[in-house]
């Protein structure tokens, strides 16, 4: 048993979050400004994108991306049926109608087939989620958008910094919809980003945001050309964000290491990983695996101190979005078989070691 808790996760901050919130507590203009401008470019930067546009949630980023596209009200968007109930929530607070689809059981992404066979002349939109990093079949979903004219609006809530065949994560659909939760790459408390290559989405965004308007005002006799909202991202969470970006690169050799070193010493047969194609690109933000045993060996490893976590229920078994059973095999399976491993960036080497060998000991 372990001496201390291994958590499956743990956010980290350190000195220079807080001399930067510091610095915007001493401006007292806590609001959206400078320093919020300063993270979405280092950010549109770090991810080649040509537009990052910060709101308050990645949930709220995946809503108003749909909005900005032009879909509502009986309109269909195609999401995969093992995902955050976040994803889901979004287009129905757009006013459109998620449609679920299975899965491919080898990633955990959405099924590229299951896709074909829900689109409908309603269908407007697919929103791909990439899971723990791992992306889905954006070669293949794009020809679909392309074929059908459909928007894309990849949910990148877990694949921050993340490539696939060369390119990030977030920059192939219309939208990249990013979260800045606590158990994130980077993190800022609460907070979202959506990237675009777009002028004229972005600049859209960028009105729906922050009550119609084109740019920061004074709150008086501004000019709103359009409806908006208030999904406004503070520079006491920019400061955050700009103390993450500085620990970057440390932070994705960590997760990197994680993954590798659970690769290595991981040897039971009856456990397997999900894998990450670390050299092309991939970023573990989680480790992740699956088993017959996962509810036996969660309990053990909770025993033993070490924290994981169940993988989600798949969506259509949830009350809000009940279906039958009948399309999703794929979804229910590894949902009941899967979980997330250790990968705070504050678990040593040795807590990896630890976390390994009491794996193969229960499988043994």
């Amino acid at each position: 048993m372990a001496k201390k808790i291994i958590p499956w996760y743990q956010p980290q901050t350190g000195s220079l979050e807080r001399k930067l919130i510091s610095q915007v507590l001493k401006s007292d203009y806590l609001n959206e400004g400078e320093y919020t401008t300063r993270f979405e470019k280092e950010t549109a930067k770090l991810i080649d994108a040509k537009h990052v546009i910060a709101v308050t949630s990645g949930t709220i980023a995946i809503f108003l991306s749909l909005k900005a596209l032009g879909i509502g009200a009986g309109d269909e968007v195609i999401v995969p049926d093992l995902t955050f109930i976040a994803t889901a929530n979004a287009v129905d607070l757009c006013g459109a109608k998620p449609v679920l689809v299975d899965i491919n059981p080898n990633n955990l992404t959405i099924s590229v087939n299951a896709i074909k066979k829900a689109i409908t002349k309603k269908t407007k939109a697919i929103i791909p989620v990439h899971v723990s990093g791992r992306g889905a079949d954006m070669e293949e979903i794009m020809k679909l958008a392309r074929h059908y004219k459909l928007k894309i609006v990849e949910d990148v809530a877990e694949a921050f910094m993340s490539k696939y065949k060369g390119k990030y994560l977030g920059t192939f659909g219309d939208a990249g919809c990013f979260s800045l939760s606590p158990f994130k790459v980077i993190m800022t408390g609460q907070g979202g980003l959506i990237a675009t290559n777009n002028d004229k989405l972005a600049l859209y965004l960028r009105q729906l945001k922050d009550q119609g308007r084109p740019r920061q005002g004074t709150g008086g006799d501004d000019i709103h050309p359009v409806r908006g909202y208030n999904f406004k991202f503070t520079n006491l969470q920019a400061a955050i964000g700009l103390g993450q970006l500085a620990q970057l690169e440390s932070r994705l050799e960590k997760i990197r290491k994680t993954y590798k070193q659970y690769s290595n010493k991981l040897i039971s047969k009856n456990f397997s990983l999900f894998e990450f194609n670390i050299d092309s690109g991939e970023v573990p933000l989680w480790v992740d695996g699956w088993t017959k045993n996962r509810n036996k060996l969660s309990d053990y490893l909770h025993a033993k101190n070490i924290g994981c976590r169940n993988f989600w229920l798949p969506l259509h078994r949830q009350k809000p979005y009940r279906l039958a059973d009948k399309n999703f095999s794929y979804s229910i399976k590894m949902s009941s078989q899967s979980l997330w491993l250790p990968s705070a960036f504050t678990s040593s080497s040795k807590d990896i070691d630890l976390v390994c060998r009491e794996i193969n000991s229960f499988f043994k």
